[in-house]
């Protein structure tokens, strides 16, 4: 299948979800209402009310005994709790479930599902890893894509797309490949970004310049299908950026991107939000460019370094087999 049934899939992160705000997500073509209660419980149900159809992402939420709360239909105001019931109008009995959950999986403030199959490989760790050891930043780009899936990830696994696609912020010249480390599922991939460097006025100007060296030493650590992780060194520190990618529907994707950081340089703290910014426009170029890609034409020429995309397209082909 063009979604990978039964790959784990990062709906979000704790700090994407604000209390009793409900929010949209779509995966494997249908919509959920997502909702964190003030217990810090999160749930999810289908989005369509089961009365007349009412998004329920753009109700609201009402806390019920202190610590939990409910969704509500903007059109009725029926309220759901989390296991789908609701309470009609002139009646005092809960009804049985009307919505079905959506199951999901709280790994501290990562929030995985299955989207309701079974399991085929199981959750990555290496969130966990990061999390207990660099600082978490934020979260940007948060986008849905007109593409499928597996253009997606061969985007994102293209290791010569640097410096066309991300020529303008990085002003990158030059990739130089070094290694590919195959290991099933997940893999690893070392390569050099040669820059041409901004001036120091331009610096000036947008001091998150500062960040970006005049080579870009990059590790990729690569979980299918759903997570990129780039490791980067800065001027007093590291960086952790996470990208993430969610199959809504055959011809729609979503994207983001979770930042990481390990610094005790205090500029770093007063730069993160244009730190963010700069990985934001980078999933801005990645959706610009897939856009302007015709679909279904036969790649006649092989570059040096796809090994990334061969990887991707290998995982597809024995997942959804």
């Amino acid at each position: 299948m063009a979604m990978l049934v039964g790959a784990p899939w990062l709906l979000g992160h704790r700090s994407m979800l604000g209390i009793n705000q409900p929010k949209k997500v779509s995966l494997y073509g249908l919509d959920y209402v997502i909702w964190q209660e003030p217990n810090g419980k999160i749930n999810a149900l289908p989005n369509a009310c089961p009365h007349m159809g009412a998004m329920l992402s753009e109700g609201w939420c009402e806390t019920k005994n202190k610590d939990n709360s409910v969704v509500v239909c903007p059109f009725h105001a029926l309220e759901f709790d989390s296991q789908g019931c609701t309470v009609l109008p002139g009646s005092n009995k809960k009804t049985l479930p009307q919505l079905k959950p959506l199951e999901l999986m709280i790994e501290g403030d990562f929030i995985w599902s299955y989207g309701g199959y079974e399991p085929k490989i199981s959750l990555p760790k290496i969130l966990n890893e990061i999390a207990a050891k660099y600082e978490f930043i934020g979260y940007t780009g948060d986008t849905s894509v007109k593409t499928d899936l597996l253009s997606m990830l061969l985007n994102m696994h293209d290791y010569n797309h640097q410096n066309g696609t991300h020529r303008e912020l990085f002003r990158i010249i030059e990739v130089q490949f070094k290694e590919f480390i195959d290991d099933g599922y997940s893999s690893h991939a070392f390569y050099d970004n040669i820059t041409v460097p901004y001036q120091f006025w331009e610096k000036v100007q947008k001091p998150e310049l500062f960040m970006i060296p005049k080579v870009i030493e990059a590790h990729l650590e690569n979980h299918f299908p759903s997570l990129v992780i780039f490791y980067g060194n800065f001027p007093g520190g590291k960086l952790a950026q996470c990208h993430f990618f969610v199959p809504e529907s055959e011809t729609q994707t979503r994207t983001y991107v979770l930042m990481f950081a390990q610094t005790k340089n205090p500029v770093f703290k007063l730069l993160k939000n244009r730190i963010l910014n700069l990985a934001k426009v980078v999933v801005e170029q990645d959706t610009d460019i897939l856009g302007k890609i015709y679909a279904n034409v036969p790649q006649k020429i092989k570059l040096n370094n796809e090994i990334g995309m061969d990887w991707v397209r290998r995982n597809f082909k024995t997942f959804s087999e």
